[in-house]
């Protein structure tokens, strides 16, 4: 027996986030992180795009469907916090 696994969702953690009942949003964040952490590559959005196809005919209200169309989207540019000009003071 052959033990193959999805290397898009190699815990089975989204396929199983579409068939609890109920699911909150928080719960679907949780969900993602831990995905996320059990897949290889630096950038997953391609994983993530391959994923909500493969679950486009759940419904459109899931809230998994709305975690993964928000991780597809850049992550925000950092904004500069602090150095010494923060700290320091011009008399």
């Amino acid at each position: 027996m052959t033990d193959a696994k999805d290397p898009i969702d190699p815990k089975g953690l989204i396929r199983e986030s579409f068939r609890i009942e109920g699911i909150s949003d928080a719960e679907c964040r949780s969900i993602l992180v831990d995905w996320a952490l059990s897949v290889e590559g630096a950038d997953l959005r391609a994983h993530i795009a391959a994923l909500l196809d493969r679950y486009g005919d759940a419904p459109a209200d899931h809230p998994m469907r709305a975690v993964l169309t928000e991780g597809l989207q850049a992550p925000a540019q950092p904004k500069r916090r602090g150095g010494r000009s923060a700290r320091v003071t011009e008399s």
